[in-house]
């Protein structure tokens, strides 16, 4: 196993960390003699952190992390770092923050925490947060020794990001990079120019690089006739400056093997392997359904139709094919905000700046999105 030391935290944890928010699931709870077995598995092949959070699996996944690291992993607790995240969106008074804090470390059996997050922390939620004084008792806890490292998960867009960071301190941030989601990359960049250590999530995008159509398959095996498309993926998040750890959300036996099969004796992307992904994001992107950049120029809908977002699943569906993924995002759509509440008043496509013809596709989408099941 690759470890990457962290100089300004005095750590060195596993670059591949696991992340326990995909166990397998039998009956609607987590498949606890499979997970175990995997689990097992990934600190056999050197892994030592374990990345959970506070709603994961319905809140069962602090409580199972736990069990297992205290039962079943035999490692003593300087051995391995755990981190968890506050939700912020349900931190409503300086009170809940304390609450759920001494519930995660219950749930998880442990004295400290090694890496603590406040959980996809956007502008809003960070405001909030300072207004109830949670910033200041996390740093407090960490002065008492309950939580040794600080910082926060950030799905947000770079000027958010940067004010966010410019406002506090932190030891670390989380990161969703992938190589196909490069708008993230100037979140990145900031990080390391402020000198703050980076931990990867979503390196093949909540799976959807981890099977890709079969035309495009071929620029990677080519080269590699071996190599899965997860392990690209993996591979391109590990080359960033300052990355620290990647992590990866395993839900079978075959996907721990394959990840430590990558991170064992890692080797960075040479120059061929570069250009392979470059080609296989051009060709995912040829794929795209229509050119909707999420702009919100559309919004809002005098009918509540969510556009932007009905249009960004629908081409996720067109580029990934990842039908249990976008059967997933589709569900999430509520019924009042899909296209059939549309009465085709044409304001959408008046103020589009991509001319696309809305209505049109919003049509297409339905149809093709509601086929999925």
């Amino acid at each position: 196993m690759d470890f990457r030391t962290i100089k300004t935290l005095d750590s060195k944890p596993s670059l591949l960390a696991y992340g326990c928010m995909r166990f397998p699931e039998k009956e609607g709870k987590i498949d606890e003699e499979q997970s175990i077995t995997m689990l097992k598995a990934a600190v056999d092949g050197g892994v030592n952190y374990f990345d959970t959070a506070y709603i994961y699996h319905n809140g069962e996944s602090e409580s199972f992390t736990g069990k297992f690291l205290k039962e079943h992993s035999g490692l003593k607790r300087e051995e391995f770092y755990v981190a968890t995240k506050l939700p912020t969106w349900e931190v409503n008074s300086l009170d809940d923050a304390k609450r759920i804090f001494a519930e995660q470390c219950k749930r998880l059996q442990v004295d400290y925490i090694d890496f603590y997050m406040l959980h996809d922390l956007k502008l809003d939620r960070f405001e909030k947060m300072e207004k109830l004084g949670v910033y200041d008792y996390c740093r407090e806890l960490q002065k008492q020794g309950k939580i040794k490292h600080f910082g926060h998960s950030s799905h947000e867009n770079a000027v958010n990001f940067a004010k966010i960071v410019d406002a506090r301190s932190w030891d670390f941030v989380m990161l969703h990079l992938n190589y196909m989601d490069l708008d993230n990359l100037k979140l990145h960049e900031y990080a390391v120019k402020k000198g703050i250590p980076v931990l990867v999530m979503e390196g093949v995008k909540g799976g959807s690089l981890a099977k890709l159509p079969d035309d495009i398959l071929p620029a990677f095996t080519d080269l590699d006739k071996d190599a899965t498309p997860a392990s690209w993926a993996l591979r391109w998040s590990a080359c960033l400056d300052e990355t620290k750890v990647i992590l990866s959300g395993m839900s079978t036996m075959e996907q721990v093997k394959d990840n430590l099969k990558t991170f064992s004796s890692f080797k960075p992307l040479n120059e061929n392997e570069k250009a392979a992904i470059k080609q296989v994001e051009t060709l995912l992107r040829k794929r795209v359904r229509n050119n909707c950049t999420g702009c919100n120029y559309c919004m809002p809908c005098p009918l509540g139709v969510n556009i932007p977002w009905i249009l960004s699943i629908w081409n996720n569906w067109g580029i990934y094919e990842n039908r249990g993924h976008s059967n997933w995002e589709w569900g999430m759509v509520s019924e009042d905000s899909r296209p059939g509440k549309c009465t085709e008043c044409g304001k959408c496509n008046e103020i589009c700046p991509q001319h696309i013809d809305i209505i049109a596709a919003l049509k297409d989408a339905q149809k093709e999105l509601d086929g999925l099941k």
